[in-house]
């Protein structure tokens, strides 16, 4: 590989860390103004979790579009385009002046968001595999450190007394701006049509004819042995065909089973840490509050190391071993009966959890065939159900049991994932 080549890869590198910071950022710019926008929309607790599903639901219409669409104009041009649209409908969330338009701008920033999500993806398996190396972990920890810098800018900015609608234009911009700098250091990648076996005439009937087939230069019937050869040749070949795609879509209904499972662990850490610690340890709301820290710190931190662990131990033994460190994880959270060791617990699943969804996504980006971003997309989309669903789940189980034993359920589940990991096997 020449120099040049190498410039070009790590600045396509660059602009990829750039596209997942920066939708990390806006995505916690809306996080981070959600108490002063329902304040002024007049939005209820109730409502607002509806207008939440409302902005999943269309993420997950922009996922499913979005691999389509990847496939047929290139990665490059909808990263460009998603991530245009989530700079420029930043803005609406801080303009709405009622329910029903907070409602439209969250409909239309969670469809970009969710196109945006799938392409940026589909760019990072496009780099990591010029580099040869692992390196999606790290796209992923550049969206968990964009969220961490968003909620930085947020918070003082809110202090400062700034309102939202001018501190969501300023992050627009910002947007924008950032969006121009990056996409020609993109990868640039145009669906190839799919390859087909090269089909030949058949020879008409009446060349197949004892007496025309004498007549033929050469061997008698040489060409009639030479046409049913190719016949067969292309039988069998279409054969191949669907049996591989047969191959890739269970491929993708596993890899979409397991990102589930994944993503519905991280969503119950993410929404119900805190409230466990304070109901089972009977901890005051900032130490609680301090499980959910210990959760995020070590999925952020072991984000950054996964892909030099995949690259030793490869992406089976790194799927495997991390859903065993979070069920671990959520089994000591289930006995603690001491605030540190819950805090270690969570900890534990945040570190188990790190490197999973990146293995799940690359392993889905490389599956080959002509609609590999409509595959990944598949994935996406059955794996942020998880995200949305684990939560919820755990709330239903709630009415029946304690918060903390509904943690057996995504304790048995990663275990499941555990003995699932060779999916990923590339």
């Amino acid at each position: 590989m020449t120099p040049a080549i190498d410039r070009r890869l790590r600045s396509a590198r660059g602009a990829v860390f750039g596209a997942f910071t920066l939708n990390g950022v806006l995505l916690a710019m809306w996080v981070v103004h959600i108490p002063a926008i329902t304040d002024r929309t007049e939005v209820s607790a109730s409502t607002l979790g509806m207008f939440v599903l409302l902005l999943a639901g269309t993420a997950l219409i922009g996922m499913r579009l979005a691999g389509p669409a990847a496939d047929r104009l290139g990665s490059r041009t909808l990263v460009a385009l998603a991530a245009s649209a989530i700079s420029v409908t930043i803005v609406g969330p801080g303009l709405a002046t009622g329910p029903v338009t907070l409602a439209i701008a969250l409909a239309c920033f969670g469809f970009g968001n969710g196109a945006l999500d799938v392409s940026m993806n589909a760019q990072a398996v496009l780099v990591e595999r010029a580099y040869g190396r692992p390196i999606m972990s790290a796209f992923h920890a550049m969206f968990s450190a964009g969220g961490f810098v968003g909620s930085l800018i947020g918070a003082a900015t809110q202090r400062a007394g700034i309102a939202p609608e001018v501190t969501l234009t300023a992050a627009s911009l910002l947007g924008l701006v950032t969006t121009a700098a990056l996409v020609p250091h993109l990868v640039s990648h145009h669906r190839e049509p799919a390859s087909h076996p090269e089909h030949y005439d058949t020879l008409p009937a009446e060349d197949l004819s004892p007496t025309s087939s004498e007549n033929l230069t050469g061997a008698p019937g040489s060409r009639i042995k030479k046409a049913r050869e190719q016949r067969a040749r292309d039988e069998d070949s279409s054969l191949n065909d669907a049996e591989r795609q047969s191959h890739r879509n269970r491929k993708v209904l596993w890899l979409g089973l397991i990102a589930f499972v994944l993503l519905l662990a991280e969503g119950v850490a993410a929404d119900w840490s805190a409230l466990q610690v304070r109901e089972h340890l009977d901890v005051s709301e900032g130490d609680a509050a301090l499980a959910f820290g210990a959760f995020s710190a070590t999925m952020t931190i072991g984000r950054f190391l996964a892909d030099r662990v995949s690259g030793a131990i490869g992406p089976v033994a790194l799927l495997r071993y991390g859903s065993l460190l979070c069920a671990a994880g959520f089994a000591v959270v289930i006995v603690s009966p001491w605030l540190p060791l819950s805090l270690v617990g969570w900890a534990m699943c945040g570190l188990g959890l790190a490197g999973g969804v990146p293995q799940i996504f690359t392993a889905a980006g490389n599956l080959g065939g002509p609609k590999a971003a409509t595959e990944m997309s598949r994935v996406f989309t059955i794996g942020y159900l998880g995200l949305l669903a684990g939560p919820a789940v755990i709330g239903w189980f709630t009415a029946i049991i304690p918060l903390t034993a509904a943690l057996i359920v995504p304790l048995v589940l990663t275990l499941a994932c555990a003995a699932a990991a060779s999916v990923v096997h590339r």
